[in-house]
This record gives structure tokens, C-alpha cells and sequence, in this order.
């Protein structure tokens, strides 16, 4: 019997519309003609998801007694009886109720797969079984029902169904997933934001990985070779020196540039085990690549480029980073195309970023037009080839001479001379001129084996053949000379560009221009010195003994810091007349992000003192009214009380002492308040951390505050553990919330305030129904003499949220202001729970 096709509706939360989107597909394919049946479903009494039931036909549920209840759960017999083509079963992770065939509803699906009946389900990513640990860090919710990740991956089709995090949001707040009594406490634990955010690409990607491997299988069923598209995937090859850091971060780049990029880095060893980087290196650069979120591999085999072009082609490479090759231009010349080139050629479709590095040889270094326009190197091959192709030339022209010959000869002798000169320049080309025309004279013309030239003809073709080598070789060196001087302009520019952009990105252009400077002038090291002797900024190693050049970077009459140059590396001069040029460039480069940099700090420091200064603007404002106003009550209270004396009445002076009592006591207030923001602000604020019942602290708040069930509704986890917190400051902090969560609030509407654990944090949120506050102005609440608009003057200072918030982190905790569903502000304290051993009394 042919097997039944699974397909999974994937979901990454509760209420997305899994099931109402299986009921729909039920639906559509009944009006197809296909016998579907609900095998089981979960409406959960969600009114949208009971009318997409209507018209399919329903198996009846078997009734299962369990503890003197009873459950209802799938008739898997009744299903597999009915032998509908497709069976719509609900929820796959469901656990069975004790007593049925099996006790998880997977199996029940396996089983009806297994009798040839097509099966939709549902699905959660929480409940896959590879991730469950993943989804407790993200939501602190332990998933007790799993489903194996063979059987999900075994589905024929997976679908997810998605929703946006606050379209989730949404609709739970309206009442469409959960009933209205736990809808508070749902948008507060499990369906925040950023814990819908985390799943929705969890299974996102959970989908994607599954998809690549079907592709992959695909391709390795029908022989693909070639590479598909589908996403970016970028190798990096490592072989250990130290180019790899750069490469791999090159790589991450490239990845990052598109959705869902795939990071590899590779490294090839030899079968005989003889070829291989350095093993520190490899470690530290595989830990770079996974700290990037990459993967490193390793294979063997004793061909590179091909290697790694095959290794690129196996998992569907996109994109292949190479580095370029740190030998000279004299061992590539020797040894061939490198592998650099080998892969190029064989990558196909796969792209080839070949990257630059310092490993190279200095990208910025400058060459050098001193000494010159052809290497030494070349000059000294010049002369070899001179002293070497002249006597095995010789050999090769005796042996095969003739009276007809000497044409042939003095042209192989000219050719010999023309390969030197582009070889060596003109000094290697006149030594084989010269030696070749003794040659030719002694050799081949009459009389032979002596150096004697009898024909004046014979003494004007050697001067001809002479000027010809001269003029040659003189072309060679002068285009030598120029393709020196063009590569040292383009570099040239390059430098100074480099430099001109290094000073607008902000920060980092000293150094950058530091690093610039040693790797253009080849320098073992460059040090910016300030006039006191500190080092601003530094790049490489200063040379004991060394040779020290120093430039000063700003005015001459006051110098801001001091350029030193150490060591020149290729050679031991003085720097020419346009590398003096270029340092000039850098040194003006030097002084303006110095003046950057100081003007930076000034500014900072001016909006420090603009902060301080608006502090003391409201500080006296408020020091001017609000302390002014309780103060000049009382003393208008005990004036009287002093003027009227006896002649007042027993009510009239109770009266005017309560007055002063009031008023004196509200001031007391507002000194201790402005006596506590200013030990906020300073660090100072002492705190004593100890197992805190959060409970009974709400209850203490709203006792001093005086309210009771009319005006706050209270839902208090009884099972929340102590919090670690200095119990006074959590008072004050919560009776600070509540009465402006109270003073907020409509008439007759009361304040909720809950307790709730998320992981190793419990939060006490106190939630009101008031006019609430725009996001963009939320960090406003918490600052000094703030009201947010709020004119009443009877209301203190403005201190109490910046008070609150100073007091929450002075405790190791967070206050923070959220949106109340249906309209409001909502205030979370979220403190860390007690540790255990804190509980057990070993607090410090």
C-alpha cells in the first residue's frame, strides 16, 4: 500500500492561523471532490475557526476517563475505519491521554500514513524537538511536548504560516486568540514582541536549512554539478598565514550583504600530511569564522585550487574568496600560475574575489624611482644572462660556421644584445655588446682567434653594432623608468586619496593615517607623539638604534604632536623630494582630524555642560515655585497662629496647625526627593540587596498610598519567587508608579497590577488605561523636573519616574515604559529573581 502524504502547517505561536488555514485547505480540496474528514481539531472556541468547520465532516472524538475526568481525544480507530483520502488532524505535538494506542498524536498520524490516508496537520516551532532548548532561552517556557525532528522532515510539504510579531499582537489584544482575562498576561510574557520576533525566524530559518537539504538532494539525484543561486553561499579559503583574518572578514561581508548568506572558511592539507598552515593560526582563525556565525571545514588533497574549487561546487558555493599570492614576482615567474589563477579558471559560474592584504607586500607602499628604473634584481640577471648566453651562443655558432655565416652570426649576436637590454637596461646590454663584438671578431672574421681588425669596414660594423645596443637598451631603460613613475603616481594617488577619505571617517583616521604612513614610506614603525610624550597613536615596531625621522603636525611656533618615522626598510636615506610632498599631505591630514578630535571633546563636553546647566534651570525653577508654595503656606500658618493668638478658636487653630503640619511635611518630601535624584546622579545611592517578597511590597505601596480594591485590581502569581532588591527603594519606586498610574487613570477605571516570572526575571507591571505616552517621548518621563505636561503644581517636583528609575537600576533591575493593549501605559519593574543560594542566606 502506498504510503500517505504528510503535510505540516508550521506556525511560529499560537494564534498565527494554522488551523483555520487547514480547515480552509479541508474546504477547498472537499469542493474538488476529495473525501476529506476532521480527524481532530482545536478551535479553541475562536469564532472564525468554528464557521471554517462548518460542512466537513467530523469523526467522532472517544470519550477517555482519566482521574474522574473525562478527556476527549482522536478515534485513530474510528479514522482508520473511515478511510477518508485526507484526514485533518490537529496540533501534532498533542500528548495522548493515558490508556490510547500511543501516547503521542504523531504516532497517531505515522499510522494512518502507514494505511495509505493523507494527512494536514499543525505545528508549532517550539514543539520540534532540536529547538526546544532554544525556545525556553528565547520565551523561559519549558516545552514539555516535542515532536522528533525525523518526522517533521519526513512531511511531504511544509508550509509556514505567518504572521507579523505586532499583527499577532494585534489580534490577541482584541480578543481573537485567548479570552479577554488572559490577554494581559499573555502580551506580557509569551507574546512580546521580541520573543515573536526570535521564533518567527527560528522558523523561518528552521524551514530554510530544510530546504536546502531537499535541494541539495535534489541535485545529488539528478547529477547537477553546477551551482544554483538559491542563496549566497561564500567560502573563504584559509591556508593558515596570516592573510586569513582579513579574508574571512571579507567574507562575513559579502555574506552579510544578502538575506540569509551562508559563511564557510576551508582549509586543504596534503594526503602525505607535509603541507599544512600553521596550527595556531587555523585555530585562532576557525574561532573567528564561528564567532561570525560561520562554519570551517577542512579536507585533503594534494591539488589546491582543485580542491577547493570541488569543495565550492559540493555545497553550492556562490562566491569564493581567495587570497593573492605572498611569493615575489621572481618565484611566480619560476614556478607558473599560482593558485590564485588555477582557481580562476576552473571556477566556472562560481565568482572569484581574489583579496589583497598586508601579507602581499604593502599595498601602499611606494615604489621607488632612486637607484635607477630597473631593479637590481633585473640588472644582475642581465649580466648573467650576458656572461652565460654569450659563450653558449659562441659554442653554437662555431659549431655550425661557414664562409656564408657571418650574416646569420653578427644577427644572433644583435639578438642576444636586445634580449639583455630588456632583461638588464643599458648597463648589462653595452657589457654584451661589447663582449659580443670581441667575440665576433676573434671568432669569425679573418683572420680568426686574434683580436685584430684589418677591414675598416669590419671597425665601422662593430661601432655600428655598439650604438645599436646603446639605443636599444636606452629605449628599454627609459620605459622602464616611466612605468616606474606612473605606478608610483597611481600610488601616489591612491595614498592621498586613502588619506583624504581616512580623515571623514571620524575617529579612526589617526590611526588609519598612521597605518597609511608606514606601509607608503616602508617604515618599521610610525609613533604620533604628543608635545608630552604621549603616544596618540602608533603602527608597527620602532627599531632600537634605529634611524628616527621627525616631522611636527600643526604650526611650527606650536606644534600639536610630533611624527616619527622609524627605520626605513628598503632603504637608509633621506626621504626625496616627493615623498617629502606626500608627508606634507599626511601631516595637514594629521592636523585637521587632531583639530577633529579636539573639536569632538569640546563639543561633548559643552553638551555635558548644556545638560548640567538645563538640570539647574529646572532645579531653580523648581526650588523657586514648588518649595516656595508648601514653605509659604507655613509660614503664613505659624504667623497666624503667632498674630491671632488666643483670639482664635480651638477649630480655627487646629486648622492652621494642620495647615502647617501639611505643608511642612510636603516640603520635607520635596527636600528628600531632591536630596535622592542628587545621589542618583552622583553614583552614590545605597542599596541593600536581600530576598524581597514583591507581593507583600505591592501590598505595603498601596496600603501607604491608601487605595484599595476600587481602585486597583490585583493579579499576583502566588508561586513568584523572592526578588533580589532593597525592599524600601522597591516601595518607593512602586508607590511612585501607582500614583501616577491612579492620578492617570479615566474615572472608574481601576489600575491593574501584575506579577509575573520570565526566566531568571520577575516583573511587577502596573498597567492603567490613561491617555498613555507617545514613544518618541517616553525617555522624557524619566528626566529631573519633568511633568510631561502635566500643570498640576500639587504634584511635586517631577523627581518621582527619574527617582524610580534610578532606584530600579541602582538595584540591578530595568523600568520601562510600555504600550497598555486597548489604550494606556503600562509600567514594567523587572528585577532579578533570588539566587538560591541568596535564599539561603549568603547574600553579600
Amino acid at each position: 500500500m502506498k504510503r500517505g502524504r504528510l503535510r505540516v502547517l508550521l506556525g511560529a505561536a499560537p494564534g498565527v492561523g494554522k488551523t483555520y488555514e487547514m480547515l480552509e485547505e479541508g474546504r477547498r480540496l472537499q469542493g474538488e471532490g476529495v473525501d476529506v474528514v476532521i480527524a481532530i481539531v482545536e478551535t479553541h472556541g475562536r469564532a472564525a475557526t468554528l464557521a471554517q468547520a462548518v460542512g466537513l465532516p467530523e469523526v467522532a472524538r472517544r470519550a477517555v476517563p482519566h482521574r474522574g475526568v473525562e478527556l476527549s481525544e482522536m478515534d485513530l480507530d474510528a479514522v482508520l475505519a473511515r478511510a477518508p483520502e485526507v484526514a485533518l488532524v490537529d496540533e501534532l505535538a498533542h500528548t495522548n491521554a493515558p490508556g490510547s494506542r500511543h501516547a503521542k498524536r504523531w504516532e497517531d498520524v505515522e499510522t494512518l500514513r502507514e494505511a495509505g490516508i493523507d494527512v494536514i496537520t499543525t505545528l508549532n516551532v517550539q514543539h520540534i524537538e532540536s529547538l526546544n532548548d532554544v525556545v525556553e532561552q528565547i520565551t523561559g517556557v519549558v516545552q514539555r511536548e516535542t515532536v522528533p525532528d525525523a518526522v517533521v522532515r519526513s512531511a511531504d510539504q511544509i508550509e509556514v504560516v505567518d504572521l507579523a510579531p505586532q499583527s499577532l499582537r494585534d489580534r490577541l489584544a482584541a480578543g481573537f486568540v485567548y479570552p479577554a482575562e488572559r490577554v494581559d498576561a499573555a502580551l506580557s510574557n509569551y507574546f512580546r514582541i521580541g520573543n515573536l520576533t526570535a521564533l518567527r525566524e527560528l522558523a523561518l530559518l528552521w524551514l530554510a536549512d530544510e530546504v536546502d537539504t531537499a535541494l541539495n538532494s535534489y541535485r545529488a539525484e539528478h547529477g547537477i554539478q553546477g551551482s544554483w543561486r538559491a542563496r549566497e553561499r561564500v567560502v573563504v579559503a584559509l591556508t593558515g598565514g596570516p592573510e586569513g583574518d582579513t579574508l574571512i572578514r571579507r567574507g562575513a561581508r559579502i555574506a552579510s550583504r544578502a538575506a540569509g548568506g551562508e559563511l564557510m572558511a576551508v582549509h586543504v592539507s596534503s594526503q602525505d600530511g607535509l603541507r599544512a598552515g600553521a596550527p595556531e593560526a587555523l585555530a585562532s582563525q576557525r574561532a573567528l569564522v564561528e564567532s561570525l556565525g560561520g562554519s570551517y571545514h577542512q579536507v585533503v588533497g594534494d591539488d589546491v585550487p582543485r580542491s577547493l574549487v570541488a569543495f565550492a561546487r559540493g555545497v553550492n558555493a556562490t562566491q569564493l574568496v581567495i587570497g593573492v599570492s605572498r611569493r615575489g614576482r621572481f618565484a611566480a615567474a619560476v614556478t607558473g600560475p599560482g593558485i590564485g589563477a588555477t582557481v580562476v579558471r576552473e571556477s566556472g559560474d562560481i565568482d572569484v574575489h581574489i583579496v589583497t592584504h598586508a601579507a602581499a607586500g604593502g599595498r601602499f607602499a611606494l615604489p621607488r624611482i632612486r637607484g635607477g628604473a630597473l631593479s637590481v634584481t633585473r640588472r644582475v640577471l642581465g649580466f648573467v644572462l650576458a656572461v652565460v648566453g654569450g659563450p653558449l651562443l659562441s659554442w653554437l655558432l662555431v659549431s655550425v660556421r661557414s664562409d656564408a655565416s657571418i650574416t646569420s652570426d653578427v644577427l644572433a649576436y644583435q639578438l642576444l644584445v636586445v634580449v639583455v637590454a630588456l632583461v638588464g637596461g643599458i648597463w648589462p646590454a653595452l657589457f654584451a655588446a661589447v663582449l659580443s663584438g670581441l667575440t665576433l671578431d676573434y671568432l669569425f672574421v679573418e683572420p680568426f682567434y686574434t683580436i685584430t681588425i684589418a677591414d675598416p669596414l669590419h671597425a665601422l660594423a662593430l661601432t655600428l653594432y655598439v650604438v645599436i645596443a646603446i639605443l636599444v637598451s636606452w629605449i628599454v631603460d627609459q620605459a622602464a623608468r616611466r612605468s616606474r613613475a606612473a605606478r608610483r603616481s597611481a600610488a601616489e594617488s591612491e595614498l592621498i586619496a586613502t588619506v583624504a577619505g581616512s580623515v571623514l571617517r571620524g575617529e579612526s583616521a589617526v590611526p588609519a593615517l598612521i597605518g597609511r604612513t608606514r606601509e607608503a614610506f616602508s617604515m618599521t614603525g610610525v609613533r604620533l607623539v604628543a608635545p608630552d610624550g604621549e603616544v596618540l597613536a602608533a603602527d608597527g615596531e620602532p627599531v632600537p638604534d634605529g634611524r628616527v625621522i621627525r616631522i611636527p603636525v600643526g604650526t611650527d611656533a606650536a606644534p600639536r604632536a610630533t611624527l616619527e618615522l622609524h627605520g626605513l626598510q628598503r632603504h637608509g636615506g633621506d626621504l626625496d623630494a616627493s615623498e617629502r610632498r606626500l608627508l606634507d599631505v599626511i601631516v595637514a591630514q594629521l592636523a585637521a582630524a587632531l583639530e577633529r578630535t579636539d573639536l569632538t571633546e569640546t563639543a561633548r563636553e559643552a553638551g555635558v555642560l548644556a545638560a548640567t546647566d538645563q538640570v539647574r534651570t529646572a532645579l531653580l525653577s523648581a526650588v523657586s515655585h514648588d518649595l516656595r508654595r508648601p514653605l509659604a503656606a507655613a509660614v503664613a500658618a505659624i504667623g497666624g497662629l503667632r498674630a491671632a493668638g488666643s483670639a482664635l478658636s480651638a477649630d480655627d487653630r487646629r486648622e492652621l496647625l494642620e495647615t502647617a503640619d501639611e505643608s511642612l511635611a510636603t516640603l520635607s518630601a520635596l527636600v528628600t526627593d531632591l536630596l535622592d535624584v542628587s545621589r542618583v546622579q552622583a553614583g552614590v545611592l545605597a542599596v541593600s540587596l536581600a530576598p524581597t517578597d514583591a507581593a507583600a511590597v505591592v501590598l505595603a505601596s498601596l496600603a501607604e498610598l491608601g487605595l484599595g480594591p476600587e481602585e486597583v485590581e490585583l493579579d499576583l502569581d502566588a508561586e513568584l519567587p523572592a526578588v533580589l532588591a532593597d525592599a524600601v527603594l522597591l516601595q518607593r519606586v512602586l508607590v511612585n508608579v501607582l500614583a501616577n498610574a491612579h492620578r492617570h487613570s479615566p474615572r472608574g477605571e481601576r489600575v491593574r497590577v501584575t506579577t509575573s516570572r520570565l526566566g531568571g526575571v520577575s516583573e511587577i507591571r502596573v498597567i492603567d488605561r490613561g491617555p498613555g505616552v507617545e514613544p518618541e517621548r517616553r525617555d522624557d518621563i524619566f528626566a529631573p523636573f519633568q511633568r510631561l505636561g502635566d500643570v498640576d503644581n500639587t504634584m511635586g517636583l517631577g523627581l518621582g519616574l527619574a527617582l524610580s528609575k534610578g532606584f530600579t537600576e541602582g538595584m540591578g533591575g530595568e523600568l520601562t515604559p510600555e504600550d497598555t493593549p486597548g489604550g494606556g501605559l503600562t509600567m514594567v519593574i523587572a528585577l532579578p529573581v533570588a539566587a538560591a543560594s541568596v535564599l539561603d542566606g549568603a547574600v553579600s
